[in-house]
């Protein structure tokens, strides 16, 4: 089944591709020829997930699907949250987030944190959203190499190391994205079945 998922990011394409498995194939906008930045100017995770999806299927009307995801702090009161990505800049720039994150949390004892991820999908003209959670807490120095965005400093509950000390399979078997995509894929599965 070819689906198109609203991302151009290599990292989080290869992400989902690995959950979802190969009997689907995923393709990009820049592949459906859309260059532009997709809009995300939504207040909530939901909200950004299906601007997207939206916007995406508006231009293409390809069953298609979107995330959104956020970093949510405890001791900021949920922030960046649906800033994330464009936490200390306009552009994703990771090390520069990192470094506002720790900044902001120095002397914290709090360091409870949690990743949340919504997938908004339009199949056959109808949408559904899918979530995923990790809980966590944010590590007072950056430690690994891989991922991308705050894995360097998040350390899911019941593990000793960070998300970027990880492989991408172990990742993805405890991860937010990894959550909500299997949901994604289960209903996906079924779908097909049915039909």
């Amino acid at each position: 089944m070819k689906i198109l998922f609203a991302t151009n990011n290599a990292h989080k394409l290869a992400e989902v591709s690995a959950v979802l498995g190969p009997q689907f194939t995923l393709t990009t906008p820049r592949e459906a020829g859309i260059a532009e930045d997709i809009p995300e100017d939504q207040p909530t995770l939901e909200g950004n997930a299906l601007q997207k999806a939206r916007y995406i299927h508006a231009r293409t009307g390809l069953d298609c699907f979107a995330d959104d995801t956020g970093l949510e702090v405890e001791a900021l009161g949920g922030a960046p949250g649906v800033r994330s990505a464009r936490y200390a800049t306009d552009g994703h720039d990771f090390a520069a987030n990192n470094r506002l994150l720790l900044r902001n949390l120095e002397g914290c004892g709090n360091r409870q944190a949690r990743f949340r991820t919504v997938i908004a999908l339009i199949l056959g003209g109808e949408e559904h959203l899918f979530e995923g959670i990790v809980e966590g807490r944010i590590d007072t120095r950056e430690a690994g190499c891989g991922g991308f965005g705050y894995d360097p400093l998040f350390i899911p509950d019941g593990f000793a190391c960070s998300f970027a000390e990880m492989s991408a399979e172990e990742k993805n078997a405890v991860s937010h994205r990894g959550r909500a995509v299997r949901k994604l894929a289960e209903f996906l599965h079924e779908t097909i079945e049915r039909s």
